[in-house]
């Protein structure tokens, strides 16, 4: 029997019914309606209680060099495109966003925990090296939610003084410390810093674009300030990162990503895993389904999940 007509034929009814009925909105609506019917699912005896930390890093997926979107990213060393993705710590994608390489990953991490758009409430963020950040920390603050990174030679991070005029106040602690914090930028500038935060919450303005314009003007009092905040929550922070049982559950978390991105180069087979198309709608479809995808494995291989046995 000739299959072709028939292979031919499903073929055009797969690509009608993609022009026709999905588009990057419905496809992120299914995602987080897995993501959700998931979370409803799982059995507190068997999975345990809900955590409201996720993890979060950007994945390079391969693009062909004529794809005009297509930029060099230096830590890779290859063509490609940056997803970002949010994951919580039973390995589920809570959130994803296509990035350029150039792209503020402070940004794509706050944008995440803020838009994810499931029932799940982010309370913090665990990212690796690169997610530590003075203005990382700062943002996160005034957002209320922590930052939670992994960072490499921690022995060699330094800490602002909480006060100043008092230089022998922390013996044990001289080598580790450096100048103080300014209190009176952070009171000076406390309304507009809360105005910024406000603007990203509501999402009257983006967090990659506020960053972009302090970025072209780093001597902006209220990024100063930013960063101020970001230091003295670094010094809270920063003893509680050397806690053995805080390394491991920010390891932990981290490792789920890992996994979970093993997990999308298998899912992601065709052509190599690479991305073809020029078009943007093009590569956000591509992220959504492979986020679909992904969520759905997930479900499929719950205990609590329809028809599957305990």
């Amino acid at each position: 029997m000739d299959r072709g007509p028939l292979c031919a034929r499903r073929a055009d009814e797969l690509r009608y019914a993609r022009r026709r009925y999905l588009s990057a909105e419905s496809a992120r609506a299914i995602a987080v309606n897995v993501a959700n019917a998931t979370f409803a699912a799982r059995s507190a005896e068997l999975w345990g209680q809900g955590s409201t930390a996720v993890a979060s890093d950007s994945t390079h997926v391969r693009a062909y060099d004529q794809n005009l979107l297509t930029e060099w990213h230096s830590r890779y060393a290859g063509r490609e495109v940056l997803i970002y993705w949010h994951v919580e710590k039973k390995s589920l994608a809570i959130h994803s966003q296509l990035i350029n390489c150039t792209a503020s990953e402070v940004a794509a991490m706050v944008e995440g925990a803020l838009r994810h758009g499931t029932t799940t409430d982010v309370e913090a963020n665990y990212t690796d090296s690169y997610g530590q950040s003075k203005i990382g920390f700062g943002i996160t603050r005034l957002l209320n939610f922590d930052l939670l990174p992994r960072i490499k030679r921690i022995n060699k991070v330094k800490l602002h003084r909480p006060t100043a005029g008092n230089p022998d106040a922390y013996p044990q602690l001289a080598p580790a410390l450096t100048r103080p914090i300014r209190w009176e930028l952070i009171a000076q500038q406390y309304d507009q810093m809360i105005k910024y935060a406000t603007a990203i919450r509501t999402r009257t303005a983006s967090t990659e674009s506020i960053l972009r314009r302090f970025t072209r003007n780093a001597s902006h009092p209220t990024y100063a300030a930013m960063l101020e905040v970001g230091r003295a929550e670094d010094c809270l922070r920063g003893p509680l990162l050397r806690v053995r049982d805080l390394q491991r559950e920010i390891e932990e978390g981290l490792n789920d990503m890992e996994s979970s991105n093993g997990a999308n180069s298998v899912i992601a087979y065709g052509k190599g895993g690479e991305i073809a198309s020029n078009r943007r709608d093009e590569q956000e479809m591509f992220l959504r389904c492979l986020r679909i995808l992904q969520s759905a494995l997930v479900l499929r291989e719950h205990p609590d999940a329809p028809g599957r046995p305990r």
